[in-house]
C-alpha cells in the first residue's frame, strides 16, 4: 500500500505527526491562556502576526541555505528542536516580552525546518510519485491535528481554565518528535559554493530567476492565498451561529480527520490524473464551502461544509508543494519551496486582515461570498494559464 514511501519519508512523517499533536494541543488553548493572563485581543494578534512573519520570511532564507550547503538534515533537526524548546517557555513567565520571545522561537523553528523538510521529501521521490509522497506526509501531519485537539478537549473537560499545564504536556510529543528526527540519515550532495552578498534578501530573487512555469504557478498560488484567510473565520461563523465550544472543537477535529484520511489517496490520484486537475477541483470545492458558510447556520450543515473543507485541503495543500518541486530546478528545490512559503505566510496575514475588515464593516455573509467569487477566478486562471507538470525529472 505504501510502496513508494521510503524510510526517510516514514521518519519525517512520524516527526510531523508528533509535532502536530503538540502544536494542535495548544491551538485552541493559546489565545485562551494569553487572555487569562491579561493580554488584549490586539496584543494577541500582534504577537501571532509578528511571529508568523518571522517564520514565513525565514523559510526562503533557510531553504536556500539547505540548497547551497547540499544538506537538509541540520536545518530539519535544529528547527524541530527549537520549536520543542519554545513550547514550555510559554508557561514559564507571563511578561509580554517573554511570551513574544517564546512564541517567536517556536515559529522560527518552523521557518528553519519547513523548506528543508519539504525539499528532502522531494529528494526522496520522483516526479511520478511526488504528490503521493507529499500526500502521505500531509496525512500523517494532519493526523496529529486530530489527536492534538482531542487531547485538549479531554483535558479541558477535567481541568477547565487550567491552561498553563497544557504547555508542559505539549512538550512531551514535541520531545518524541525531536528524538525521532535524530535517526534521519542523509547523503550530502555536490553543489555550487557560489556566494551571495545579501543571502537573506537574495533568496527571494528566485521569483525573477526561476523557470517560467514556476513563476506562473507561484503567481496562481499566491493569488489564491489572497482569498484564503485564516480558518479562525470559519470557527467564528460557527460561534456566531450559536454552536457550543465543545461542538466547535469537535467539528474542527472532524475536519482534520477528513483532511488526514483523504490526503494520501488524493495524492495518489493526483499522480495518475494530474496535479492541475486535482488542484482545480480543490479550488471549486473551496468556493462551494465558502458559499455554504455564507448561508448556513445549522450544526449538520457545518459538519457537511467542514467535510468539504477537509477534501479541499487534501487536494491542494500537499499537492501545491509537490507541484512546486516538480517545476523548479532540482538544485533550487529548498529555495523554490521557501520563497512560496514565505510569501504565503505574509499574504495569509493580509488575506485575514482584509476578510476581517469586510466582516466588520459589511457582514460575514459578504466576506464569504467575496472569497468564493475570488477563488473561482483563481480556478479559471489555473485552467487557462497553467500547464500540467510533465512527468519527467527536472534537471535543468
Amino acid at each position: 500500500m505504501f510502496k513508494n514511501i521510503s524510510r526517510n519519508i516514514w521518519i519525517l512523517s512520524a516527526v510531523s505527526l508528533f509535532t502536530d499533536i503538540s502544536t494542535e494541543m495548544l491551538y485552541p488553548i493559546t489565545p485562551l491562556y494569553l487572555k487569562s493572563i491579561g493580554f488584549s485581543v490586539f496584543l494577541i494578534g500582534a504577537i501571532e502576526g509578528v511571529a508568523e512573519a518571522i517564520s514565513g520570511l525565514s523559510k526562503g532564507y533557510f531553504g536556500e541555505l539547505s540548497d547551497k550547503k547540499g544538506v537538509r538534515l541540520p536545518y530539519i533537526k535544529f528547527g524541530y528542536w527549537l520549536s520543542a524548546i519554545g513550547r514550555p517557555l510559554m508557561a514559564a513567565f507571563t511578561f509580554p516580552a517573554w511570551i513574544f520571545g517564546a512564541r517567536s522561537i517556536d515559529l522560527l523553528g518552523k521557518g528553519i525546518r519547513t523548506s528543508a523538510r519539504d525539499a528532502m521529501l522531494s529528494d526522496e521521490s520522483s516526479t511520478q510519485t511526488k504528490a503521493t509522497v507529499f500526500g502521505f506526509h500531509r496525512m500523517m501531519d494532519t493526523l496529529g491535528a486530530v489527536i492534538g485537539p482531542a487531547i485538549a478537549l479531554l483535558y479541558l473537560q477535567f481541568y477547565p481554565n487550567s491552561y498553563r499545564m497544557m504547555f508542559l504536556i505539549a512538550f512531551i510529543p514535541a520531545l518524541i518528535a525531536g528524538a525521532t528526527v535524530l535517526v534521519l540519515k542523509e547523503k550530502k550532495k555536490e553543489v555550487s559554493q557560489k556566494k551571495v552578498k545579501w543571502p537573506f534578501i537574495a533568496s527571494f530573487n528566485y521569483i525573477k530567476t526561476g523557470p517560467a512555469e514556476y513563476k506562473k504557478l507561484l503567481l496562481g498560488l499566491l493569488l489564491f492565498t489572497l482569498f484564503n484567510s485564516s480558518n479562525a473565520f470559519l470557527i467564528l461563523k460557527m460561534k456566531n451561529s450559536g454552536v457550543s465550544d465543545t461542538m466547535t472543537i469537535t467539528t474542527y477535529i472532524f475536519y482534520n480527520f477528513i483532511y488526514a484520511a483523504f490526503s494520501y489517496p488524493l495524492g495518489k490520484l493526483s499522480d495518475k490524473i494530474g496535479m492541475k486537475a486535482t488542484f482545480i477541483a480543490g479550488l471549486i470545492i473551496f468556493a462551494a464551502v465558502y458559499c455554504g458558510m455564507a448561508l448556513n447556520s445549522s450544526l449538520i450543515g457545518f459538519f457537511i461544509l467542514f467535510f468539504g473543507y477537509g477534501l479541499f485541503m487534501a487536494s491542494t495543500e500537499g499537492i501545491s508543494r509537490a507541484w512546486i518541486s516538480n517545476v523548479s530546478d532540482k538544485n533550487d528545490t529548498g529555495k523554490a519551496l521557501g520563497v512560496y512559503a514565505g510569501f504565503n505566510s505574509l499574504l495569509t496575514l493580509l488575506a485575514s486582515s482584509l476578510t476581517g475588515l469586510i466582516w466588520y464593516k459589511v457582514s460575514p455573509t459578504v466576506a464569504f461570498i467575496v472569497i468564493a467569487v475570488g477563488v473561482v477566478s483563481v480556478a479559471i486562471y489555473f485552467l487557462v494559464f497553467i500547464k500540467s507538470p510533465v512527468n519527467t525529472d527536472n534537471t535543468n
